[in-house]
């Protein structure tokens, strides 16, 4: 296991979100906005300390720094770090912010600090060591802050999703088009025959725009970071709960997908926010 926690095992995200970053304009900006809004509970950030593991692209570093955060960003991937150096340049210029080439792994409270806001979107299941990186994230909440995770929910299918990412890492480019082609039109597939059921009509082309709109996301990019997103875990929300309240932290909301968990074409992320136990009321206080 301790091999996969180098980034020479790790799907290179980087590059996708450096091709993704040039695309990024104030209408991704804004949902970026909202989306960290609504996990937070709250518009503003005044002058809180806002730790981003995993910047990937940089838009939800800059999301937070719109929202009046003082921002560090850490990726493990040196082109999502230049790509979110870019954007914060781009974007936020004047902010308080740095971008750092930094695992999780190697972050501590000695080195980088505590702060208000540990946050963390899709990263922590591709570190090799998902468990082993809550732990390391959640020494870096400040007593009175919050954790911010998102991460896969467990599938019954999870086993052939990480066996199909280990291959599709390691394929030639050709490969990996290939294997894009077959998931895109078993995605139509599969969503045709629902729509039909409904009395629909499915178009991937108009569900490729819903997408871009209601996530700020590129659906096809999104689907080459799925095909190849590896190392790969998963967790139920009981699981990550209990290890949670394991590590002295209550739950404070989530946002966890409903439905049978059967992960034909994958699955998406639950998320949660997650605070010392008995310190809410503290954070609720600050920034007003």
């Amino acid at each position: 296991m301790a091999e996969l926690t180098q980034v020479e095992s790790h799907f290179r995200f980087g590059q996708n979100w450096a091709a993704l970053a040039r695309e990024i304009d104030q209408s991704r900006i804004g949902q970026a906005l909202n989306d960290l809004a609504r996990l937070l509970g709250r518009d503003r950030l005044d002058g809180l300390r806002f730790l981003d593991i995993g910047s990937g692209s940089g838009i939800h570093s800059l999301a937070a720094l719109r929202m009046g955060a003082h921002v560090t960003a850490t990726d493990i991937d040196a082109d999502s770090v230049a790509t979110t150096h870019s954007l914060l340049s781009r974007f936020a210029p004047g902010a308080r912010w740095t971008a750092e080439l930094r695992s999780i792994f190697d972050l501590t409270p000695q080195n980088i600090g505590r702060f208000d806001i540990v946050y963390s979107w899709g990263v922590l299941h591709h570190t090799g060591a998902m468990l082993d990186a809550i732990r390391s994230a959640t020494a870096l909440v400040d007593g009175d802050g919050c954790f911010c995770v998102a991460l896969y929910g467990r599938t019954s299918l999870c086993g052939f999703w990480r066996w199909e990412k280990r291959f599709y890492s390691r394929a030639p480019e050709r490969v990996q088009r290939a294997l894009q082609g077959i998931y895109v039109a078993a995605y139509w597939a599969v969503q045709s025959a629902r729509a039909t059921l409904r009395s629909r009509r499915f178009s991937l082309r108009e569900h490729a725009d819903r997408y871009l709109q209601n996530r700020g996301m590129d659906f096809y990019t999104d689907v080459h970071d799925w095909l190849g997103g590896y190392p790969y875990e998963s967790v139920t929300p009981d699981q990550v709960r209990s290890y949670m309240h394991e590590l002295g932290f209550a739950e404070q909301r989530s946002f966890v997908q409903p439905g049978r968990r059967h992960g034909l074409l994958g699955w998406g992320c639950d998320e949660y926010v997650f605070m010392r136990t008995g310190s809410s009321a503290q954070f609720a206080a600050k920034a007003k």
